[in-house]
Parts: structure tokens; C-alpha cells; sequence
């Protein structure tokens, strides 16, 4: 990380379109957003050449050492509860087993849980305490499709595998480790209830159960509907292959489903069939050709198709495809979004099919906090870096070779705190990033699974259930739950979290990217789940069933028939 050439803010913005000669008054005038994360640094004197993290933060007291006791006297409770999680691999919005786990563990520790926020049924707020600081942890829970695999397993080999002769699938994992991010934040939320009942401290301890993680759902609503109201600060981590705090940024998103509806028929005698498939594929392939011209370095677009038809010789009358949008800032997301939906009516008009354009969330980019980074590092440094034995070092080499990279083991350090990089050039989101805009948010990462995988890989699946993962969630619980008691015990810490936010914040006025009125995509949840969370469906404001899409075009003709040759 301290090896990135300082390119200077300006060369940065010259990416942006913004020019060569661009200042700081000039992003504030052109993109506010970008001005608070990107150009923070630079109108305050921060560069990675000269920069020299801060010590003397982190206070050694005995709530922090209850607190830490806790998690190292529950451990076995705070690995089953994960462990539990990665064995459900629920998919996004459908989290019913594993929010209740999270739930359960709390309860038992005297927080008080509140169900459905914001219309999810497996979104929840438990609260410990009133009065003094509020100080929130986000758990999310969700697994991704396609990427099941066995724990400890070296080699892909999924542990659900869909036969089909036509077409196998595998199913759902923990490919991202939520088990391990919603496990970690659990257990802090309740390490510092522990430390404000022993010692007598004033303090509001919330833990925000969130659904959808994964397709960028649940917090974006939430936020909107007013759920993470009233927080001092935020104590956030991910799961990652090195471990680290930051106050980078990340990408703002757009997700949307575009759903092509023609008229079917035989596949052997096609004339007259109106295709669903060829309205999505030609979107695919128009918007293609935006890449060269019409997107930054910081841009992303990226698809998949939902249903593409059954069988060969029956024409799709019916197909979606699925669109992520993620830019620098929420300006530059909606502009290349744009540009993608007009490709959709293009596609549309050329396959004589029509359009059903389904907007389903949006999320700004993050807006982290320098000064909540430098004490999560201050006591990431005092606590240590997860210890790793000989066999975590060879199962993370195992699934190095295997995936073709470096086999150097799991990290044994924590990696510098330093400033962002000046060449900021796209990648990830979160929908905890509309969070961050709402109160000064600490993250941090912890090393879950080898260096040089990817996100969304089967190999942080094999590792989110084993002695890696585990050490990786333990030693986040500890670093956020030590930082934690610091911000209730030193006021002066909280208070730069929340003066260097204002300061960030004061040219940005944040609105949600969801247009009001729009409807979550949702699941109806088993009756068990509603009887045992005391909800029911549907909920407020909800129009369920939701209103069927069908096809009902009409074929399509060649032209008039015409008189047979004589």
C-alpha cells in the first residue's frame, strides 16, 4: 500500500475530465461529493509522502479489557453463530435463518431487537442502553449464488451441486463472508454493552441487522426511511485479504433489471417470433460499445442475464437482464446510467420486443473518516494482527496454487494506515456507503482469506468457515470494540470523528438515489419466520402480490402474402 506513486490530486482529477490545471474550488463546484472524499486530502494538507499515522490514541482501561475479555471468553459462541451463518448460505433479502441467529445472541445478552426496518422482514435494530453517545455496527448476513464450496477445501469443489443434463449449477456461498462481518459486529456490540454495564459508562450501543447486502438493498431504503437517524459514529469492517483501516473511498451504484417481452414460438420455424433473448443480448452489445467513449477510468457497468429461455427450440418470449452501474460519484453513476437505459430502448425498438425497466436500488460512494482510521489503527496496532498457525498458512498457499497466484500464506502484520491513493480509478460498493453520509463511520478490514483472491471467489467461501476466518472475525470484533470504548471514554475522539464529518459535509447535501415511491424488491417470508419475529406480510406500504409481467405481444409478420409463382 505505502508503495503507490503519490500522483498528486490533480493528475486524479484530470482523470475525471475535470483538467490538467482543476483545484479543489473547481471539484466543489463540478462534483461536491467527489470534493469531500477525493479532494479532502488534498485541501487539508494530506499527501502519503509526508504522512505519519498519529499514536497516543487508544486509552488502556478496564472497560476495554472487559470488552475484550468478553469476546476471548465467548469465542466458541461467536465462531458457532458464524459458523452456523456460512452453513445457511441464505441468499440476499431471503436471510430468514441467519438474521434470526444474529438476533438470538443479542437478546440473550439483554439487547432490545426491533423487526422489519424499513419494510425488510430480515432487517432488525437491536439497541443496548440510553443516553450518551450512539454508536452503531452494521452485520450483514448474505450469501451470493454460484459460490457453495466445502470449508477448507483447496480445490473447487462445491458443497451444493445442482445436477442438470443441460446445465449444473452450484449453489449458494459465502464468497464475500458475511458470516464472518455479521459475526464480528455482533460480538462487538456486545462486548461494549458488557464494558458500559461493568463500569458504569453512558453510552447507546445499536447493532443494525441489514438484508440485501450483496445486491445493495437493505441500507439504501433504510437509510432513506430515516432508520440510522440519530448516530454519533459508526464502527464498520469487511472481510479482506489483508488487514488494514482506511478512509478511502468507493463507487456509487445503480442496480436495475431490464425485461425484454416478445412473442414465442417454435425455434425451427422462427419468422414471425419476437424474441425476449435477442432484446437483452443487443443490449449487452450496444452498451458494449459505450466503454471506449463514454467511460472513466473510475467507471464500471456489469451484467448478467436472469432467463434466457428453457430450450433451444422455443423463442424466449421473456428475458431480464441485470445491470450494476457504479461511477465515482452519485452525478457521474446517474450519467453513465443514463446512457445504458438508452441502450435498453434501442435494444427494445431493434428486437420488437417491449420494455419493462425495473429500478431497484442505488447507493452513493463511501464517505469514510480519517480520524476514526487513525484510532481503530492506533488500537488495531496495541491488540496485533490475527495469528495464523502452520496450517492456515497451508491451506491459504493450497488455494493459492490452485487459483494460480503467488503462494505466500496469510498475512502475519496489519498493513500502515496511509492516505488514499491520488489514482483512484473504480471498483468496489456498499450500501453502507449512504450510512457514512449520515455519521462519521471508522472501517476497517481483517485478513478472512488468502492474499490475491478476489471478492465473490470460492476460495473465501473454503476459508470463511475454517480457523482463517475465524481469527480474522475475533480480531475485528476486538479492534471495533476497543475503539468503541475509547470514543465513550474520550470524548475528544468522538468529537474529531464528528468535526472533521461537518467539515467533509458542508458543501453536500445528501439525498437518496432511490426515487420516493419506489417498492424494495422483497420475498414473503415462511410463516415460521413471521410467528417467530412477530411481523406480518405485507408489510406497510407494500403492494403484495407483487404485479405479474407477461408477455402478450403479438407475433410478427413477414409482410403481406404474397401470389405463387406460375
Amino acid at each position: 500500500m505505502n508503495d503507490v506513486p503519490y500522483v498528486g490530486r490533480r493528475r486524479l482529477l484530470k482523470m475525471f475530465g475535470l483538467g490538467a490545471t482543476a483545484t479543489t474550488a473547481t471539484v466543489l463546484q463540478a462534483d461536491p461529493v467527489l470534493a469531500a472524499t477525493l479532494g479532502h486530502d488534498e485541501r487539508t494538507g494530506v499527501s502519503p509522502t509526508g504522512y505519519k499515522a498519529p499514536t497516543g490514541l487508544a486509552g488502556d482501561t478496564p472497560a476495554k479489557t472487559t470488552a475484550d475479555s468478553w469476546i476471548t471468553s465467548n469465542s466458541r459462541t461467536i465462531t458457532e453463530l458464524s459458523d452456523e451463518v456460512w452453513q445457511h448460505a441464505e441468499l440476499s433479502l431471503r436471510e430468514w435463518k441467519s438474521a434470526q441467529a444474529h438476533a438470538a445472541l443479542l437478546e440473550r445478552n439483554g439487547f432490545r431487537v426491533t423487526w422489519g426496518s424499513a419494510g425488510f422482514p430480515t432487517a432488525f435494530v437491536a439497541t443496548y442502553g440510553s443516553g450518551g453517545p450512539v454508536l452503531g455496527f452494521s452485520a450483514e448476513y448474505d450469501a451470493l449464488p454460484g459460490l457453495s464450496q466445502k470449508k477448507g477445501a483447496s480445490t473447487h469443489d462445491p458443497l451444493v451441486y445442482n445436477y442438470d443434463a443441460y446445465g449444473p449449477t452450484y449453489g449458494g456461498g459465502h464468497g464475500d463472508a458475511h458470516n464472518l462481518l455479521g459475526g464480528a459486529a455482533t460480538a462487538a456490540a456486545v462486548a461494549v454493552s458488557k464494558a458500559v454495564e461493568a463500569h458504569g459508562l453512558k453510552a447507546t450501543v445499536k447493532l443494525f441487522g441489514s438484508a440485501g447486502e450483496e445486491q445493495l438493498v437493505g441500507k439504501a431504503y433504510a437509510v432513506k426511511a430515516g432508520v440510522y437517524d440519530g448516530l454519533d459514529a459508526v464502527l464498520d469492517w469487511h472481510p479482506f485479504n489483508v488487514t488494514m483501516p482506511f478512509w478511502n473511498t468507493t463507487s456509487a451504484l445503480l442496480s436495475a433489471t431490464f425485461t425484454f417481452l416478445g412473442a414465442s414460438g417454435h425455434g425451427g420455424t422462427p419468422l414471425g417470433n419476437k424474441s425476449g433473448l435477442d432484446g437483452a443480448l443487443l443490449m449487452a452489445t450496444m452498451s458494449e460499445y459505450l466503454r471506449e467513449k463514454n467511460v472513466a477510468p473510475s467507471g464500471r457497468f456489469h451484467y448478467a442475464v436472469i432467463n434466457g429461455g428453457g430450450a433451444p427450440n422455443v423463442t424466449p418470449d421473456m428475458c431480464s437482464i441485470w445491470y450494476y452501474v457504479r461511477e465515482g460519484s452519485p452525478a457521474r453513476a446517474q450519467v453513465l446510467y443514463d446512457k445504458i437505459v438508452d441502450c435498453a430502448k434501442a435494444a427494445a425498438q431493434a428486437s420488437q420486443t417491449r420494455l419493462v425497466h425495473k429500478f431497484h436500488s442505488a447507493t452513493w460512494n463511501l464517505l469514510a473518516n480519517k480520524a476514526g482510521a487513525e484510532l481503530v489503527y492506533d488500537n488495531m496496532r496495541r491488540i496485533g494482527a490475527p495469528q495464523f498457525t502452520e496450517d492456515d498458512h497451508a491451506l491459504a498457499k493450497a488455494i493459492q496454487k490452485s487459483l494460480g497466484k503467488p503462494e505466500t500464506g496469510m498475512p502475519t502484520t496489519i498493513t500502515p494506515l496511509a492516505p488514499p491513493a491520488a489514482n483512484y480509478t473504480g471498483g468496489l460498493a456498499t450500501d453502507a456507503a449512504d450510512v457514512s453520509w449520515q455519521a462519521p463511520t471508522a472501517t476497517l478490514l481483517a485478513a478472512a482469506y488468502p492474499p490475491g483472491l478476489p471478492n465473490h471467489n470460492w476460495g473465501v467461501t473454503a476459508t470463511a468457515a475454517t480457523h482463517i476466518g475465524h481469527e480474522a472475525m475475533l480480531s475485528a470484533a476486538r479492534y471495533m470494540a476497543a475503539s468503541a470504548v475509547d470514543l465513550i471514554e474520550q470524548p475528544d475522539l468522538l468529537q474529531g470523528m464528528k468535526d472533521e464529518f461537518k467539515e467533509r459535509t458542508s458543501g453536500v447535501t445528501w439525498k437518496s438515489m432511490i426515487p420516493d415511491g419506489t417498492q424494495p424488491p422483497l420475498y414473503e417470508p415462511p410463516a415460521e419466520f413471521l410467528k417467530a419475529t412477530g411481523q406480518s406480510w405485507p408489510p406497510p406500504g407494500v403492494t403484495w402480490p407483487i404485479p405479474q409481467i407477461v408477455a402478450q405481444e403479438q407475433l410478427g409478420t413477414t409482410g403481406p402474402a404474397l401470389p405463387p409463382v406460375t
